[in-house]
């Protein structure tokens, strides 16, 4: 009775160590290929998806890659996050890498002139670090412009604020429209502010820049009030304390200073 399914015994043995060389062959040579490869997480589409699709979590997986091969244009797996729920610029096939690319950091196509209001001109300025409030100072937020210089008399220094509440455009090449997660955060520190200002202003802030330096001071958002009389700070005043002693009385009663007990403290605005 074996006798006649010998062969057949015989050929299904031989069919599977065939298979196994088969597949070890295989393996060494997927193995060879891989050798010296360093892999890598990379995100991958695990579908088809169309253009102008909002990217979701679970329209991706995680897949590996020779390190050799991923560039910088590849999202990596760590940063992920900052492109869900961003709308895709192209269509992706099952399989495709996710790239930066892929998506459009709003405000990166626009023109500077199409946020720039009617009868108004955009100016940039070179303010950063201190100057711009350690660099809190971001698109359309409220802020004036303070300018020092020499004294027309020759007698040292003057401060003054030379106008109130403008509006800041730009700081750097980002504005109130940019996607600020699709920005690197290399490209969020600015040596400019770029504000928007009537055609005369600007005169005044291009010789003002030259003369002296510019400083920002920045608003709440919702403080648009204007003083219409204004003090200057000179070196004469500053020695004196006489300006120091009188704005003095006007912080305390516009920040509503609490004093506290003795060891409690210090005092705190309100």
């Amino acid at each position: 009775m074996l006798k006649g399914k010998a062969p057949i015994v015989i050929a299904l043995v031989l069919g599977l160590l065939a298979a196994l060389i088969a597949y070890k062959t295989m393996k060494r040579q997927e193995e060879k290929v891989k050798e010296g490869w360093n892999l890598v997480p990379v995100v991958v589409a695990n579908r088809d998806i169309r253009e102008g699709t909002v990217l979701e979590w679970d329209m991706v997986a995680q897949h590996e890659m020779p390190e050799q091969f991923v560039t910088p244009s590849v999202v990596d797996p760590k940063q992920f996050e900052k492109v869900v729920g961003q709308k895709l610029m192209v269509p992706l096939q099952r399989g495709d890498l996710i790239l930066w690319s892929h998506f459009r950091s709003e405000g990166s196509f626009e023109r500077l002139s199409s946020i720039v209001r009617k009868r108004g001109r955009a100016i940039s300025l070179s303010i950063s670090g201190a100057a711009s409030v350690a660099g809190w100072v971001r698109p359309n937020d409220h802020v004036d412009i303070l300018g020092t210089f020499p004294d027309n008399k020759g007698e040292g220094l003057v401060t003054v604020t030379l106008m109130q509440n403008i509006i800041v455009l730009a700081t750097g090449s980002i504005t109130g429209n940019t996607n600020m997660a699709l920005v690197d955060d290399s490209k969020k520190n600015y040596s400019t502010i770029t504000v928007l200002v009537l055609p005369e202003e600007a005169e005044i802030l291009i010789l003002a820049a030259k003369l002296g330096s510019l400083h920002l001071s920045l608003r709440n958002p919702e403080d648009i009030g204007e003083q219409e009389e204004r003090g200057r700070a000179t070196i004469e005043t500053l020695l004196t304390g006489e300006r120091v002693k009188a704005l003095k009385k006007i912080r305390e009663r516009t920040f509503q200073i609490i004093r506290l007990p003795t060891g409690g403290g210090g005092s705190l605005g309100r």
